[in-house]
């Protein structure tokens, strides 16, 4: 056992498979010519922008598949989409590990806890990176968050979150952690400042009346594709989705699961007296992280990158000793949501069950539901008040 906890906390190891494992699926696309549909969409955000070409359009000439970006994401890609596509795709999966290992190293929590986060992790990480996807940067944005308003950076806070928003939406599950704030007023005004910063962002490398009319745009793109998710088999991973297939309920609506879903996660703030509580705290940045994938119609498998930085976060969270069904829960959303979509993974079950329907959002739910529990029930009378760390 100290030889697998000294490998565990072993941080070349680690570090290793959390570049690695991202690195080599990149780097053998490249060397395969296997293309990246995805980041030549993401390539092709900054193009049309600053070409004034719909960025929601289809262009079979260039890719598959649309767009769903918000504008701003365009300023992100610049850097990359100058580069030789074989550079740039390298680079752009090398930043999403980078930035999503930052975001967790300066977690508040126990000295090196997050080196076994960033091993949990490594695997759904290789997941998104195989599809160069920017959701460990969203999920990076979200934690930044959570990490700034922690140090009492409501300014910094505020911009993470405006930016995951401006991106893809998801971001904005980061106001959540606006009752956490020292300074709601000072947070409040930074958001605004910083929408309205980024909203104008993208006119200085296009014009205001296309971005104003690329925001019109990008609402009535994301109305279709919600639409388009449910007949979808790679896409609506989701409680939703799996609800549809298990009881073959087609014609369920979102808001008749997201609903339930957000009373639930509203009841974890009944407990007003724990707000300043370091535990709890971790709690709610968990419930958001799974919350934000579990109940959306536009999670697909890369996306779960989000969800299990929660489930990771909330198993180094826990009360020690752990007990056997935590153990199980971690060990159930291991398998089936991270191990399912790779060739580690019996074929025959992934193609006729965990694909169709939609399991992998199943440990990632009971996990959510044993979180919100926790936060209505577990006591915090013996634990520390919350107090940032600072990781060098």
């Amino acid at each position: 056992m100290q030889k697998l906890a000294k490998l565990v906390y072993n941080k070349p190891f680690v570090y290793t498979l959390w570049f690695g494992l991202s690195l080599f699926l990149v780097v053998k696309g490249v060397l395969t010519h296997q293309g990246f549909n995805n980041y030549t969409i993401f390539k092709y955000n900054f193009l049309n922008t600053i070409h004034q070409h719909n960025l929601y359009a289809y262009q079979p000439e260039h890719y598959y598949d649309l767009n769903h970006y918000g504008p701003v994401f365009s300023i992100i890609m610049a850097p990359f989409a100058i580069l030789p596509d074989s550079i740039g795709v390298i680079l752009w999966v090398l930043f999403n590990a980078f930035i999503l290992l930052k975001a967790i190293q300066t977690l508040p929590i126990k000295k090196d806890q997050y080196v076994v986060i960033l091993l949990i992790c490594a695997h759904e990480l290789m997941t998104a990176s195989a599809n160069v996807q920017s959701n460990p940067m969203i999920a990076a944005l979200i934690i930044l968050g959570f990490n700034f308003i922690k140090r009492k950076q409501d300014f910094w806070a505020a911009l993470m979150i405006a930016l995951g928003a401006f991106i893809k939406l998801y971001g904005i599950v980061g106001l959540a952690f606006f009752f956490f704030s020292d300074n709601k007023l000072k947070f409040a005004l930074s958001f605004v400042f910083w929408s309205a910063v980024l909203f104008v962002l993208p006119m200085a490398i296009s014009s205001p009346s296309f971005i104003v009319q690329t925001y019109h745009d990008w609402y009535a793109d994301l109305v279709v594709k919600n639409n388009d998710n449910q007949h979808s088999s790679m896409q609506e991973i989701c409680i939703t989705g799996l609800i549809r297939k298990v009881f073959n309920y087609q014609d369920l609506k979102n808001m008749y699961v997201i609903g339930p879903a957000l009373v639930l996660f509203g009841l974890s703030y009944l407990r007003i007296k724990q707000y300043k509580t370091l535990q709890y705290q971790l709690l709610i940045l968990c419930s958001v992280l799974i919350f934000a994938v579990i109940f959306s119609s536009s999670a697909e498998s890369s996306t779960y990158i989000i969800a299990f930085a929660g489930v990771a976060i909330w198993f180094m969270n826990l009360d020690r000793p752990v007990t056997g069904f935590e153990i199980f829960l971690l060990v159930f959303a291991l398998i089936i949501t991270s191990l399912s979509p790779s060739d580690l993974f019996p074929d025959y079950i992934r193609t006729h069950y965990i694909v169709p329907y939609k399991l992998k959002s199943l440990p990632c739910f009971l996990i959510w539901l044993k979180i919100v529990y926790e936060t209505l029930l577990r006591d915090f009378k013996a634990e520390k008040p919350a107090q940032a760390i600072v990781v060098e």
